[in-house]
């Protein structure tokens, strides 16, 4: 399932960060500056891929194995690397804490960032659910829904609160990433309440696009639409035929 991004922040310059060394260069990367937005995209494969090989043991893994690990090529992780300042070392490879840290402080993540759930049916349930969140940096601070039946009740530990005062709980959490898993005819203006609330970034699962000023971040997961896709492709190999 791919995510498409509708709305992007920071430049895609490289000379922000290309070539930092251990400690230098490291508020820039901070800030996301000169890392290209295709990099970004595969930074957290670049995560797993170096959470899993530290789980195993690994002290020091070289690009090639990384990159088995990402399912990207040695040479595409080594472009996507330089862009952090990290090149390894020749015969050595990479040192996986090391470049572990590198990656969290790229993607934004050595800091806990505060995420709000907005629709509490059966995805938002399972969303709230999901222990990856807590895993990769991230706590989930509240859960909202607009259905009376189901405010009030609790999911993973959080009482389910009410819609109507999106830009309180807001400031009250800290929340700045937000969860939309509501009906597409809602969402956009669920998005302009958390937005005019502060928050700044937004994973949205309803059909549509959401329009958001250019300093907030949108990341939309359309289910149908990737079922569509792999439709295609599935008819075209039964038709004979190969898509590009």
């Amino acid at each position: 399932m791919d995510a498409r991004r509708t709305a992007a922040r920071g430049g895609t310059g490289r000379g922000a960060v290309r070539g930092a060394g251990r400690d230098g260069g490291r508020v820039a990367r901070r800030r996301g500056e000169g890392v290209p937005p295709a990099t970004v995209a595969r930074l957290p494969g670049y995560l797993r891929a170096l959470d899993a090989a530290a789980a195993g043991g690994v002290v020091l893994t070289s690009s090639q194995e990384l990159a088995h690990r990402a399912g990207v090529t040695p040479a595409q992780l080594r472009k996507d690397l330089s862009h952090l300042g990290s090149y390894g070392r020749r015969g050595v490879g990479y040192d996986v804490q090391h470049l572990r840290e590198q990656v969290r402080v790229a993607l934004g993540l050595a800091d806990v960032r505060r995420v709000l759930l907005v629709g509490v049916g059966n995805l938002g349930h399972a969303l709230a659910n999901y222990a990856g969140i807590a895993e990769r940096g991230f706590s989930l601070v509240a859960l909202v829904d607009a259905d009376p039946a189901v405010v009030g009740t609790t999911v993973a530990g959080l009482v389910v609160e009410p819609a109507d005062d999106l830009a309180g709980l807001v400031a009250r959490t800290g929340a700045t990433i937000a969860v939309l898993t509501t009906p597409a005819d809602v969402a956009q203006r669920v998005c302009d309440e958390l937005v005019a609330a502060g928050v700044v970034g937004v994973l949205t699962f309803a059909p549509g696009t959401l329009r958001v000023p250019p300093h907030v971040d949108v990341r939309a997961v359309d289910v149908a639409s990737e079922l569509q896709i792999l439709a295609f492709h599935d008819r075209a190999r039964g038709a004979g035929g190969g898509a590009s």
